[in-house]
């Protein structure tokens, strides 16, 4: 789940207050005299055959002109045990929104690979590396310019976890502001998705009979409208989500039985979050076609009513389309899209997915049907996008990324598919548009993105259709074959 409109907290002193202005020749000099320089010869040796011994390294990376962002950044070496000997910061000269942190430290090869991960999970680039940083297996190196994005799916361990609202805190006008119990039973959920690892079952919920109470209300009032409202996919899937999962008024299925569903029929799976997350971190999972989803409830005051997706929206809204392959297909192609993305494409492909994936219609039979999750979750809206008051155009990417998405009313437009294979088509075009000097492709036997850049790996890539071309052939050969053609 993510955020569209939130830009996160604006907490933290300015960056200005650490700023002291460091010279390209100074910054070269630097560079070449720590680590190895300033190293014992025994400190070399250790570094290079990865034991526990410290060293000096030095690291200049780059980051935006968020106020408190440097301060995140800085918190993540003292998570790591990394110590700091020596830092300066100066203007960009690559991007004027941002600004070029050095650091001079002292740390063990492991610590500063772990570190160099979680640097660019939080959006620092790393300019350049001096002494024995630069061996740390860290994984790929980010493109010059290029903000950091997953490149296994273990990666996404990093991001999933920098959620920008609600999740454990509430606002002082959410529902459950004042009720300490239910704070408390949100701080829990909290605590099992910001502890989830990649590759671990997702932990089971013994949900209350309140929790339960609530999903039953949200449940039976949707599920009324379902037949006349929802489009033939979802109505497909449903039955099926009924028989493998659960789906029932009185039971809140659970994430580990959905997962393992949505991985047989789609190749999907669920991971846990613990609130919103940006949308560059919310489409990166999509891209590994993971869906980030919650797993609290809504608070009991207002069942039909909710300030932020919870487990009802993500179960019956999300779920039953992510089961579908050509929607699931259409998701993870937008996730695509967005890696490596500048913010202002990752905005415009959130706002896509935005009035698509969340509030969505399309033509079935003559008819506008729903399948965006945030109107096939919500009763009240579901009704309008369908009637005759709402304004509905055709879904044009160009356009539609334009558009204002709206959180606490109805949207003042809805657009339009007359499939999902027209709705992938015309996002593939626009994807087109996307500045990128390289492509991504997912590799689903290895989880991991691979990044186009060169023609070796075009080369290798134009190997793996040609064997897939292969297999196609020969099958209509057997085909022809069998009919006599």
């Amino acid at each position: 789940m993510y955020s569209n409109k939130y830009d996160g907290p604006k907490r933290g002193r300015s960056f200005d207050s650490v700023n002291t202005n460091f010279g390209e020749k100074q910054l070269h000099n630097e560079l070449n005299k720590s680590a190895y320089g300033r190293q014992k010869e025994d400190n070399k040796e250790s570094w290079a055959n990865g034991s526990g011994e410290r060293g000096r390294a030095a690291v200049v990376f780059s980051l935006k002109n968020d106020i408190g962002g440097l301060v995140k950044a800085l918190k993540l070496f003292q998570e790591k045990h990394v110590n700091l000997m020596h830092i300066e910061s100066r203007k960009s000269k690559r991007r004027n929104s941002e600004f070029e942190i050095y650091v001079d430290c002292d740390s063990n090869r492991e610590q500063l690979g772990e570190l160099m991960q979680l640097l660019r999970s939080h959006a620092c680039n790393i300019v350049s590396m001096s002494g024995p940083a630069s061996h740390c297996d860290v994984g790929p190196q980010d493109l010059d310019g290029v903000p950091w994005f997953p490149k296994k799916i273990s990666d996404l361990d990093h991001s999933s976890n920098k959620v920008l609202m609600y999740g454990a805190d509430l606002d002082a006008d959410h529902p459950g502001f004042k009720d300490n119990v239910y704070r408390k039973r949100r701080k829990h959920f909290a605590d099992i998705a910001l502890n989830y690892k990649h590759g671990e079952p997702i932990p089971r919920i013994e949900y209350t009979e309140e929790e339960v109470r609530t999903w039953a209300t949200v449940f039976r009032e949707l599920t009324k409208l379902y037949p006349t409202h929802a489009c033939r996919e979802y109505l497909k899937n449903l039955p099926l989500l009924t028989k493998h999962c659960g789906y029932r008024d009185d039971n809140i299925p659970q994430l580990e039985d959905v997962s393992r569903f949505l991985k047989e029929r789609s190749g999907f799976t669920i991971r846990p979050v613990a609130g919103y997350l940006s949308p560059r971190d919310f489409l990166a999972g999509l891209a590994f076609r993971v869906f980030h989803c919650t797993q609290y409830v809504r608070h009991s005051s207002d069942p039909l009513y909710t300030p932020e997706p919870d487990t009802c929206h993500e179960l019956l809204g999300h779920v039953p389309l992510l089961a579908e392959p050509s929607f699931a297909q259409f998701s993870q192609e937008i996730g695509l899209a967005s890696l490596g993305a500048s913010d202002e494409a990752v905005q415009k492909l959130a706002t896509c997915y935005f009035f698509t994936v969340e509030f969505g219609l399309c033509k079935q039979d003559g008819q506008l049907r729903a399948y965006g999750a945030g109107l096939l979750s919500s009763i009240s809206e579901l009704k309008h996008a369908l009637s005759e008051n709402a304004k509905v155009k055709g879904f044009d990417p160009k356009v539609t990324c334009k558009q204002e998405c709206l959180i606490t009313t109805f949207q003042d437009i809805y657009f339009v598919s007359e499939s999902f294979e027209e709705a992938k088509e015309k996002m593939r075009e626009f994807a087109k548009t996307i500045k990128r000097n390289f492509t991504v492709r997912y590799n689903p036997y290895t989880q991991s993105i691979e990044v186009l850049k060169d023609t070796r790996m075009i080369a290798e890539m134009v190997k793996e259709l040609r064997a897939e071309l292969d297999t196609v052939s020969d099958a209509l050969h057997r085909l022809n074959k069998h009919y006599g053609v």
